[in-house]
């Protein structure tokens, strides 16, 4: 009966853990405690391969890498800069600045290769961890699978004072971890589902 108790807890506390694991922090403000988690739209950067169709005119038609200077050349506007932007916004800048040449221009943006996708998308794990580490993102990722990736917190660590830095909207904001109650209580409040290009920063504690 002993046995039969044990195993029905072990379940109901993966139940919970799941449970807080894949549940996104509440709307709100921008305030650290009420963070949502967003995943942006795409943004073009630096090696991407933009393709680029106006429709009825092939000759301005173009398949072109974005170059160091955030810039792709079309033909009629010359250098167009597109990195930071979506392929929307980009469309909507090459249509506005054909319509001088062209009546009415129909232009699409898509993207050929995401050279650039791949730091983007990484979260980073910095200071007081046993290693700190750089990881390709995978969808689920939460911030103990972080962690453990860096290889729990170091000797000299302040867990509880460890933030969760997050571009949202435009600005950066800071929601505070407390990894210690996580890792050593099984306090599960901390453990957030990642976004590409979280940053988990861990100090070390004052002696």
């Amino acid at each position: 009966m002993k046995l039969i108790m044990f195993f029905a807890g072990l379940a109901a506390a993966s139940i919970l853990l799941t449970s807080c694991a894949s549940k996104p922090l509440p709307e709100g403000t921008l305030d650290a405690s009420q963070h949502t988690i967003v995943t942006e739209e795409y943004r073009i950067g630096v090696d991407d391969v933009v393709d680029v169709n106006v429709w009825g005119n092939e000759q301005l038609s173009v398949q072109v890498p974005v170059r160091p200077d955030g810039r792709i050349t079309i033909p009629l506007l010359g250098d167009v800069k597109v990195a930071g932007k979506t392929s929307e916004e980009v469309a909507a800048i090459i249509t506005e600045g054909l319509k001088k040449d062209i009546r009415s221009p129909s232009v699409t943006v898509t993207m050929s290769s995401l050279q650039s996708k791949e730091y983007l998308r990484r979260v980073r794990v910095t200071g007081a961890v046993t290693r700190p580490v750089s990881l390709n993102y995978r969808q689920g990722m939460t911030v103990l699978d972080a962690i453990l990736e860096a290889g729990g917190l170091g000797e000299f660590a302040s867990g509880n004072k460890a933030i969760l830095i997050r571009q949202y909207e435009g600005k950066t904001v800071s929601v505070p971890l407390r990894l210690e109650d996580m890792l050593v209580r099984g306090e599960v409040k901390a453990n957030h589902i990642l976004v590409p290009g979280d940053i988990i920063s861990v100090p070390e504690r004052f002696f």
